[in-house]
C-alpha cells in the first residue's frame, strides 16, 4: 500500500466515523483544539529536522 493510499483511507475512516458519531449523537472522544494544535507541532518538528538537513550542505 502506498503512502497516498493509506492516508486516503486513514482520512475517508476519519471522516466516515465523524459522521457516524454525529449522526448517533456520540461525543466526540477527540482531544480539546489545544491538544491537537500541540500534536500538529509534534508532527511540523519531526518533519523539520530532516528538512533542515536537507537544506545544510554537507562537507565530504
Amino acid at each position: 500500500m502506498t503512502k497516498r493510499q493509506s492516508t486516503t483511507m486513514a482520512l475517508g475512516t476519519g471522516l466516515a466515523i465523524g459522521i457516524v458519531f454525529q449522526t448517533l449523537r456520540i461525543p466526540s472522544p477527540a482531544p480539546p483544539m489545544l491538544g491537537l494544535i500541540g500534536l500538529f507541532g509534534m508532527f511540523i518538528g519531526q518533519r523539520l529536522i530532516p528538512w533542515i538537513k536537507l537544506l545544510i550542505p554537507h562537507k565530504s
